[in-house]
């Protein structure tokens, strides 16, 4: 399974040995592919850099680990009816650019109402959800 992470989820896995980096170490040891596009890396690495800059060395040791790409700026994949902020858009349009199966994302504001849907091929789900449905 091919699993695409949101800003969120990398920045919570590289500020702290918890819950988030728990269960990508359980994914990536149960076989999974982890994704994420370098935009993604980008929000996750500014937003340590200015809460958490002890993080910076753990994300940079968990991008050697996680599959990346880059999805061409502009790029819309997402249908015509998605409501989605902008700064969210090309999260998901990666995540179906780079063949995602989950979109994990702890963003409830903007993607709660998506949570547990399936838009062209991607389910979008919470860690919590994740975590229910990640089969060994």
């Amino acid at each position: 399974m091919r699993i695409f992470l949101d800003a969120n989820i990398l920045f919570s896995a590289a500020r702290a040995d918890g819950g988030v980096r728990q269960l990508l170490a359980l994914c990536e040891g149960a076989g999974h592919e982890l994704w994420a596009d370098t935009y993604v890396f980008e929000e996750a690495r500014r937003n340590l850099a200015a809460m958490t800059p002890a993080g910076l060395p753990v994300l940079n040791a968990m991008a050697a680990r996680i599959c990346s790409g880059n999805l061409v700026p502009g790029n819309s994949l997402l249908p015509d009816t998605m409501v989605l902020p902008e700064k969210d858009r090309p999260v998901l349009a990666a995540a179906i650019h780079h063949r995602g199966d989950i979109l994990v994302t702890g963003d409830r504001t903007h993607f709660g109402p998506l949570y547990g849907a399936t838009i062209r091929g991607v389910t979008v789900l919470s860690p919590a959800m994740l975590a229910e449905s990640v089969p060994d």
